[in-house]
């Protein structure tokens, strides 16, 4: 369960976008910005095993496809989360400047990367976001099946490079399996070097009661 895609977009020109894996899925997105009516909107479309979520903002639009099973409020927090980062990064006049140009804002594609990244795999994501009531209730946001922006006869086979995205999962994995034994090895290690100190000391004390304390006197001398 993961975001596999992420975009910003004025209209139906891409700003930036980074997806983790491969497929033809960019191109139900480019007929979804297509149909996106002006002003302020937030909408969830199903497609097969998938959804889409974006969030429409003063002429922006932050979009990101995820695994049904992932939810929606992970992903809604991610988008509220990208486009509070690119606001503070162009603000909304810089941000709309380059609009008419295609992928103007990609160096941005970095920190989608890494945010994609934090809300897919960190369980804190979910529980930050909702303690400090950063994000809107999901419950509001509509949800429409994608059929409704496709016109008849253009139906679209969605193709996802399921190995890409299980390599990546599994790598994903492997890295969190390995900070989680590095983790416990370095607890282990402390608390092994604590108890040493702990029976060094005891016995220090032991050949003082017999010896003298604090320089061993009766022993030495």
């Amino acid at each position: 369960m993961s975001i596999i895609y992420a975009l910003i977009a004025k209209g139906s020109t891409i700003l930036t976008e980074y997806s983790t894996t491969t497929g033809n899925f960019t191109t139900v997105t480019e007929q979804i910005l297509e149909k996106i009516p002006p002003g302020n909107s937030k909408l969830t479309y199903v497609y097969d095993r998938y959804l889409f979520h974006y969030i429409s903002e003063d002429g922006l639009t932050y979009m990101c496809m995820a695994d049904d099973a992932f939810g929606r409020r992970i992903p809604f927090a991610f988008l509220h989360d990208i486009k509070d980062k690119f606001l503070a990064q162009y603000g909304r006049e810089l941000g709309l400047e380059s609009s008419s140009m295609a992928y103007s804002r990609n160096e941005f594609a970095k920190v989608l990367a890494k945010q994609m990244e934090y809300f897919s795999t960190d369980p804190n994501a979910d529980t930050i976001k909702h303690v400090k009531g950063q994000i809107d209730q999901v419950k509001d946001v509509m949800v429409q099946n994608i059929e409704r922006v496709i016109e008849r006869g253009e139906r679209i086979e969605l193709l996802v490079d399921k190995t890409d995205n299980l390599n990546q999962q599994a790598f994903v994995f492997k890295r969190r399996s390995t900070a989680l034994k590095k983790t416990m090895w370095w607890k282990s290690t402390k608390l092994t070097i604590i108890l040493s100190g702990i029976v060094l000391i005891f016995i220090y004390f032991l050949i003082c009661a017999a010896c003298g304390f604090p320089l061993l006197q009766r022993c030495i001398g």
